[in-house]
């Protein structure tokens, strides 16, 4: 058996090189965001203020935009050059995932909303978290065969 080493160098090395069609695909990734983040600022709100309708109203759509304008392709899985591989993020911090990570847990106690209400909100946030992922595990096919778009497609309809 032959084994081949491969130069290893630091990644800043190789420039980066944009996708074909990845400008286009994080622009429609901000534009679903902004469209999902005005759907939750559009429901209903709780006949006493709390915590739950204070997420609601103001964390949850705030997330919802830094995640979608967060996402980067740049940040995906990769090996360092000592070998030692690297989960990517797709370009959403520990805050923003955790924060929609968080979600079906929460939106429970937001009984004013029914449960259609409730579970396409959580559906949003799984959307958004599940594109953060694919971008980080294989970039240029999320981005080149339209698997994003498809994304943003399921949350237009379940915002609708």
């Amino acid at each position: 058996m032959t084994i081949t080493h491969l130069p290893a160098g630091p990644t800043d090395d190789v420039p980066y090189e944009p996708w074909d069609g990845e400008e286009e695909a994080l622009a429609a990734a901000a534009a679903a965001g902004r469209r999902a983040a005005e759907w939750v600022r559009s429901l209903p709100q709780a006949s006493a203020p709390g915590p739950v309708g204070t997420w609601l109203l103001r964390d949850l759509p705030e997330t919802i935009e830094t995640a979608t304008a967060s996402l980067d392709p740049q940040d995906c899985d990769r090996m360092e050059s000592d070998g030692v591989m690297v989960d990517g993020t797709g370009g959403i911090d520990e805050e923003t995932r955790s924060a929609l990570a968080a979600v079906p847990c929460a939106v429970q106690d937001a009984r004013w909303l029914t449960p259609d209400q409730q579970i396409r909100i959580v559906a949003v946030a799984s959307l958004f978290t599940g594109a953060a992922r694919l971008l980080a595990e294989d970039p240029g096919t999320a981005i080149t065969t339209g698997e994003l778009s498809r994304m943003w497609a399921l949350v237009d309809h379940a915002i609708a």
